[in-house]
């Protein structure tokens, strides 16, 4: 793999690599950006089938969470980081020590927090090696699981789509399908079964899976079948790329609203489902809950004081409006909605040169 050229391709920057083979830990640390301040992005711990795989997820996460950063306002530059599961039995608090040792490393440029594959208690073992993570136990001063901030952040989105595209004012009675209910997801199918939705849900996991049908009254399906229910919503919660060239022609909802990271497998897949008329709000948009929930705990660490809820909460609820100025713009210029989403993100980081 030509690494220089992946790494330019993706508008960097800085990609560092780190190896203890005594604890098999192999990492990337990607910076995108540094213009807003600091990069802060999750850590995802997951199988990859290769390590270009590894790569190239963790340029393109990285370069999104700039994005996000820039839209929320936030004080915040990119980055992500991946730590390939190993093979085998291993250490994980100590594997998990080693990565913070990495991230210590780089002198607070980046800073990490949960991701796929990662929790509170990886964070409180990287945090042994270092002061620059986020998403710390609340008993720590942290702020704990942001997985409901970013669910909370996606219901506002959603509402925001079916307001612009179905003219209503409350999902009760809606069609939603959720693909993946992992942290994020199950909280999310709590928060649309509350607000009245009826729900579809697939996992990977179908103890997973009955568990939230059984709090939520959802109806369970196959994960491959998921992308041909009738709903009038399809809410990605689960890996990237999942919007292609094979699921987009079989969907069957009018708006795309989730919480994944990276759903469009590449830029043109945002163009099909605008020419397919499907709504698409911008991954990076729609899922900040929880960025913005880190970032309120690094404000308040830094500052010496607790952490301000009520500001969070105004923070996520915010990208309602968010949703909205891009949706509106894209019907006003007749452009994509991710194209929309990425000519305000810039706009957001010019404003700073």
């Amino acid at each position: 793999m030509q690494v220089f050229r992946a790494i330019e391709s993706h508008g960097f920057g800085e990609a560092h690599f780190a190896c203890d083979a005594r604890l098999g830990l192999r990492a990337i640390i990607a910076i995108h950006s540094v213009a807003r301040g600091p990069a802060l992005g999750g850590c995802r711990f997951v199988d990859y089938e290769s390590e270009e795989a590894a790569l190239i997820d963790v340029l393109r996460l990285a370069r999104g969470m700039t994005y996000k950063a820039a839209l929320a306002q936030l004080p915040l530059g990119g980055g992500k980081s991946v730590v390939l599961r190993p093979k085998g039995e291993f250490d994980r608090e100590a594997l998990f020590v080693s990565f913070g040792r990495f991230v210590d490393a780089l002198g607070g440029r980046y800073i990490t927090a949960e991701d796929s594959g990662t929790s509170v208690e990886d964070m409180r073992a990287i945090r042994k090696a270092t002061p620059h993570v986020t998403g710390l136990p609340i008993e720590e001063g942290g702020s704990g699981d942001p997985s409901p901030w970013t669910a909370l952040g996606v219901r506002m989105g959603i509402e925001a789509c079916v307001r612009f595209a179905l003219k209503r004012e409350s999902l009760r009675g809606l069609r939603i399908a959720i693909q993946g209910v992992g942290h994020v997801g199950a909280q999310l199918a709590s928060d649309l079964a509350e607000g009245g939705a009826e729900l579809v849900i697939s996992d990977i996991h179908p103890e997973r899976a009955k568990a939230v049908a059984e709090r939520t009254g959802a109806k369970i399906l196959p994960p491959e079948s998921i992308f041909d229910a009738e709903v009038d919503v399809f809410a990605p919660c689960a890996l990237g790329a999942i919007l292609n060239d094979s699921t987009i022609s079989r969907l069957r909802a009018g708006i795309v609203a989730g919480a994944a990271n990276n759903q469009l497998a590449e830029a043109r897949h945002g163009d099909l489902l605008h020419e397919r008329g499907v709504l698409y709000a911008p991954d990076y948009a729609i899922n900040a809950g929880g960025l913005i929930n880190v970032c309120e705990e690094l404000l308040a660490r830094r500052e010496g004081r607790p952490l301000n809820p009520e500001k969070i909460r105004a923070q996520v609820v915010s990208i309602f409006d968010t949703i909205m100025e891009i949706l509106e713009r894209s019907k006003k210029r007749g452009v994509p909605t991710h194209r929309i989403a990425d000519d305000l993100a810039e706009e957001r980081l010019g404003q700073l040169s």
